[in-house]
């Protein structure tokens, strides 16, 4: 037997043979298939000359305070970062230790990247990259420096579109359609990061349509191609060559790529550059209306099955929606042919449709679909500051009042608006107490709100909310649902369970 083990080995020599042979050219070729396709390289031939470094300059007045050295920071010896500190305080009046020690006026530089979509020498980069510059200048693959002007900037989606004068034949690129990338998809990214220069990135697209509550607008590609600080406003690349994303942010807990950053979609980028062309600002869309999410409490108090859509908190006096016949409760879920899912939908969709454009809104009412025609108007991009209304402590002594759903509920008085702060133009029954341990706490209801309707009915005093809230419940209903304004008259929608 013992004799046998080194016959029966010779026998299966040549397949232990084959199937190391294989197990190895499996072992070599997936690191080959890792580094992505082939294609990569052919991309960013073509493209890397359009891709282009952005150095701003911007300079900062000088701050006075003691001797200065207090507020040096202090950084390990050999940190990366430890030259730019030195570079920025030998601007200090006689230097460290001086008796001055007062900041003279200096200029600090930053780096991004941008990148050319038309060979007369138009340039697309974010606006953090250009924020507040004194001096933007455009620096080429091969190192050529021109002056640049600032044609239009977009807060809302950090977007910035510059122009210089070329002096020799520019490459330019296109956009693709970011609504075609698949899930996998491989992307390039090419940029400046760290100040270094053209660099190439390759990776795959993780997500899309991802809301990471940046602006009113979220809609980022999320990509795993490495993207560091001085890739903002680089161009993200298909493997066509074409730009679907413009690099924009980064999450890291240590300002190094993790595998975790976003771009803005081109389809959102090619609005933005065209109108920032023709009219130096963005022209968008506006509806005239409050709106909030469709839960799942709210769908079922408004029959509407399953949970989707805007639903209208409030319309706007002078707004396009109220000549529309558009109301408070309705729900949209089509606008201008679009799917509206959720409410960003429904911002992204209006803000993308142009001013004066007649669209049909398809809204739900009362379990009903409807079909209205709304003519846009142009949204006020202004940034508006709105303060919290105030509300002040209950009285001592408190009003006649009645409970219901953990509320205690009271007719709106001359008195009550007066100690509550309400406008006059607010109807309803207020509310003066909230318990603590009920569903009304949970949503935020609280003493000084105005409950306005119940179940999509007015209501004037407390006695018309009890009434309501026990028919529903005779009804079997398992949530009612208010809508509440605040002493400044803006209005919500809050479904509360009547179990």
């Amino acid at each position: 037997m013992i004799g046998a083990i080194p016959a029966l080995s010779h026998r299966l020599r040549p397949l232990l043979a084959a199937i190391f042979l294989g197990a190895t050219g499996a072992l070599m070729s997936a690191p080959a298939l890792a580094r992505g396709p082939d294609g990569i390289a052919d991309v960013a031939e073509k493209v890397i000359d359009a891709v282009v470094n952005i150095s701003t300059s911007q300079t900062i007045e000088a701050k006075g305070g003691g001797d200065g050295r207090g507020a040096m920071p202090q950084l390990p010896p050999g940190s990366p970062f430890e030259e730019f500190f030195d570079d920025f305080f030998k601007n200090r009046r006689g230097g460290p230790g001086s008796k001055g020690g007062d900041l003279q006026p200096h200029k600090t530089n930053s780096l991004g990247s941008g990148f050319i979509v038309d060979t007369s020498g138009i340039v697309v980069t974010n606006n953090h990259v250009i924020a507040d510059a004194d001096e933007i200048n455009i620096i080429m693959n091969d190192g050529s420096k021109f002056r640049a002007e600032l044609v239009g900037v977009d807060k809302k989606t950090d977007l910035a579109v510059l122009k210089f004068k070329p002096t020799k034949p520019l490459t330019a690129v296109k956009f693709g359609d970011s609504d075609k990338l698949r899930l996998g998809e491989w992307v390039i990214a090419i940029g400046n990061p760290f100040s270094l220069g053209g660099t190439v990135t390759a990776g795959i697209v993780s997500a899309r349509n991802r809301d990471i509550n940046s602006g009113p607008y979220d809609s980022y590609i999320q990509t795993d191609a490495a993207i560091n600080r001085g890739n903002s406003g680089g161009p993200l690349f298909n493997l066509d060559g074409e730009v679907i994303g413009v690099n924009t942010l980064i999450i890291s807990p240590t300002g190094g790529s993790i595998g975790i950053g976003f771009a803005v979609p081109s389809k959102t980028v090619a609005g933005v550059v065209d109108q920032l062309r023709q009219f130096g600002e963005l022209r968008r869309g506006w509806l005239g209306v409050r709106i909030q999410t469709v839960t799942d409490e709210i769908a079922e108090s408004l029959n509407i099955k399953p949970a989707r859509g805007a639903l209208i908190a409030g319309v706007e006096d002078k707004g396009p929606a109220k000549p529309a016949g558009i109301e408070p409760g309705d729900v949209v879920i089509t606008f201008d042919g679009k799917e509206i899912k959720e409410p960003k939908d429904l911002s992204r969709v209006v803000a993308d449709t142009p001013v004066g454009k007649e669209v049909d809104v398809v809204i739900i009412r009362k379990g009903q679909e409807e079909t209205h025609k709304v003519t846009l108007g142009r949204l006020d991009d202004g940034d508006k500051a709105v303060q919290a209304a105030a509300k002040t402590q209950e009285p001592a002594e408190k009003p006649v009042t009645q409970k219901a759903l953990g509320l205690d509920l009271a007719t709106l008085s001359k008195d009550l608006r007066g100690r509550y702060k309400i406008k006059d133009s607010v109807k309803g029954v207020i509310i003066t107490n909230v318990d603590s341990a009920s569903d009304a706490a949970d949503k935020r209801l609280s003493a000084g709100d105005v409950i306005v309707e119940v179940a999509q009915e007015a209501v004037s005093n407390a006695g018309d909310v009890k009434k309501r809230v026990d028919q529903l419940k005779k009804d079997g209903k398992k949530s009612v649902l208010l809508l509440v304004s605040n002493a400044d008259g803006e209005l919500r929608f809050v479904a509360l369970s009547v179990q």
